[in-house]
């Protein structure tokens, strides 16, 4: 049964962007551009909410024409040729090697677990994050906690999300700076 695996970056106060929605912040040295590709080798398929797919669209097909960053230009093959799920009730198609699902959460989650490969990478998407674990649906939490502090609003988990405890698997310093939290559900 594949797992489902959310991957989130955060500030030091819990943001996951600035007040004006920027995300130009995580630093991404060599280290965890590194573990950032171990992890998209453990998993078969990214997952994006409808926003943050908007986002990552618009970016990693063009990666190595807007930006000379190293890990920009090692990771942006990777994302094209992974295969991706939007979850959405409003798009109904989306390029780049990718599905778009919508309809119940439970029923669509259970029926990606059972299906045979590697787990399924969850990135960013707070409002779809909080709906997966009132569900129950996410297996792993992978929380990257930078050292800026944004002042910003948006949480990892959009507001109102049930109280859920947590073990501690692992944690782990990146570059000197980055601090990976690793959860599994209890």
């Amino acid at each position: 049964m594949r797992e489902i695996v959310y991957l989130v970056h955060t500030s030091l106060d819990g943001c996951v962007e600035g007040p004006d929605g920027e995300f130009d912040w995580p630093v991404m040295g060599p280290e965890l551009s590194g573990h950032s590709r171990e992890m998209s080798a453990r998993c078969g398929e990214f997952a994006y909410g409808r926003k943050v797919w908007d986002m990552m669209a618009a970016f990693w097909p063009i990666a190595e024409t807007v930006s000379d960053d190293p890990h920009d230009v090692a990771f942006a093959p990777v994302w094209r040729e992974t295969p991706k799920i939007v979850f959405s009730r409003t798009l109904e198609k989306a390029d780049w090697n990718t599905r778009v699902v919508g309809g119940a959460l439970p029923e669509v989650v259970a029926s990606l677990k059972a299906e045979p490969g590697k787990d399924v990478l969850l990135m960013g998407g707070a409002e779809l994050a909080a709906e997966l674990t009132a569900h129950g649906l996410i297996d792993e939490y992978l929380v990257f906690v930078h050292p800026v502090v944004l002042g910003g609003a948006k949480r990892p988990f959009a507001e109102g999300t049930a109280r859920l405890g947590l073990e501690l698997v692992e944690s782990r310093t990146f570059d000197d700076r980055v601090v990976l939290l690793r959860f599994r559900r209890a």
